[in-house]
């Protein structure tokens, strides 16, 4: 009679725990693991702590839970970037870039703030230049306040907790109290906005694109100098977001075409 550990090849275990971390949407103990993936504890404990130390996984110190490291989400966006998703995605944001004329881009959640992605430049000379890979603060930023409200009120409440609202700009919020209250009108609005919060003169607009589930994944958003472009003005072009994220959704989340090999 085979046990649980020969039921699973062996190659396929440490994949089978970054599978159920995805497919759960939050942090999990390696017990739960196990219960997903049905391998022996002493066989998930040894698992869990080599990805530890590898550099693949975080374990929180006070729950036990452990959740993607640094190296994980890298390989998870190469991985992506290297597919034709990343080129489809690509055509999109082109597409609304477009219409908009102004810099538009996708970003993602990282630990510390929003990841840039990708990147579609305005044709006018006058621009802020933040390229990709650059990580924005989440409380001061279109993309990362999107994020934030993506949480409950009691999560939203413990990050705000335990998150240095720094001033970057003129009009950054710094006080915990309000920055709450501007992401519950985010939520209800279903979009997000940065009035020179992150940088003086410029100002930004961001849709969510969930999975299926309804979960956060990443930030469809354009940014503008107030030079060119004011803030209610800005607010016009939230549908022309709106239908790239649709699209975007689409590409990520629908499901795959079979593709021939040529």
């Amino acid at each position: 009679m085979m046990d649980d550990t020969s039921r699973i090849p062996t190659n396929l275990r440490m994949l089978l725990i970054f599978e159920a971390l995805a497919t759960s949407g939050r942090p999990m103990t390696p017990s739960e693991l196990g219960e997903e993936i049905d391998l022996p504890k002493p066989t998930l404990h040894r698992l869990c702590t080599t990805l530890e130390d590898e550099g693949f996984l975080l374990r929180d110190h006070h729950s036990g839970r452990l959740r993607p490291a640094r190296r994980t989400r890298l390989m998870a966006m190469g991985l992506q970037s290297v597919s034709r998703l990343h080129i489809s995605r690509r055509m999109v944001l082109k597409s609304v870039a477009s219409k908009i004329e102004e810099t538009c881009n996708v970003a993602a959640p990282s630990v510390a703030g929003m990841i840039y992605l990708d990147r579609v430049d305005t044709p006018w000379p006058l621009r802020f230049q933040l390229p990709v890979g650059t990580e924005v603060p989440f409380h001061c930023t279109a993309s990362g306040k999107l994020f934030l409200a993506s949480f409950s009120n009691n999560d939203l409440m413990c990050i705000l907790d335990a998150t240095e609202l720094t001033k970057e700009a003129p009009n950054t919020i710094t006080n915990k109290d309000q920055l709450f209250a501007e992401i519950k009108r985010v939520r209800e609005t279903g979009y997000a906005w940065d009035n020179e919060e992150f940088m003086a003169g410029m100002v930004a607009f961001a849709v969510p694109v969930n999975d299926l589930e309804g979960r956060f994944s990443c930030a469809v958003a354009f940014h503008a100098p107030v030079q060119r472009i004011s803030f209610e003005k800005a607010s016009e072009f939230v549908p022309d977001l709106q239908e790239g994220a649709v699209q975007i959704q689409s590409i990520l989340f629908g499901e795959e075409s079979e593709e021939v090999s040529v």
